[in-house]
């Protein structure tokens, strides 16, 4: 079995889960934000949207530089409306797909660096970069989310299981 045919149900399930609870932040609370240490909530959801795409960016490149030498550093996602932040999650995931989609075997063993201003932050192989970046960092913040969205009154969306909110998924 290609490492594709692996991966590709469990990120097209993760992704339909992170979409739901995406689709529930209010508008009206995106500089809501439960403690003073805490992300913003639209900043929290802008970064879960923009997650997915990493990768993308590993699969397809061998290094990645969010603060380049002699440019201006990447500015992360912000949230301005519920349908702008749904958007860039469609995008993302759809790159994500392709990528994963379209890469053979043989490239998630190669070696991926994350760099700023030129100096190497991480390394680990393509392979884990997607597990690590684009699944279980999208899980970890959609866990984040959903106490968000608890606090805040809004229905908790299923995810592995039933939630408080809904009986069933």
């Amino acid at each position: 079995m290609a490492i594709r045919d692996a991966l590709l149900p469990e990120f097209d399930n993760e992704m339909a889960t992170t979409r739901k609870a995406l689709e529930r932040v209010p508008e009206d609370k995106v500089n809501w934000k439960p403690h003073e240490k805490s992300m913003a909530m639209g900043r929290l959801a802008a970064h879960i949207a923009e997650l997915p795409g990493w990768a993308a960016t590993a699969l397809k490149t061998d290094t990645f530089d969010f603060a380049p030498p002699g440019q201006p550093p990447r500015q992360p996602a912000m949230m301005t409306s519920r349908a702008q932040l749904l958007e860039l999650f469609d995008k993302s995931a759809a790159e994500a797909r392709a990528a994963i989609a379209s890469t053979p075997d043989d490239e998630y063993t190669k070696t991926w660096s994350l760099l700023r201003g030129g100096h190497k932050v991480l390394s680990m192989t393509k392979g884990a970069v997607l597990r690590a970046f684009a699944l279980s960092h999208v899980i970890h913040h959609r866990a984040q989310l959903g106490v968000y969205l608890r606090l805040n009154n809004i229905p908790v969306p299923s995810t592995y299981g039933p939630s408080a909110d809904e009986g069933q998924m």
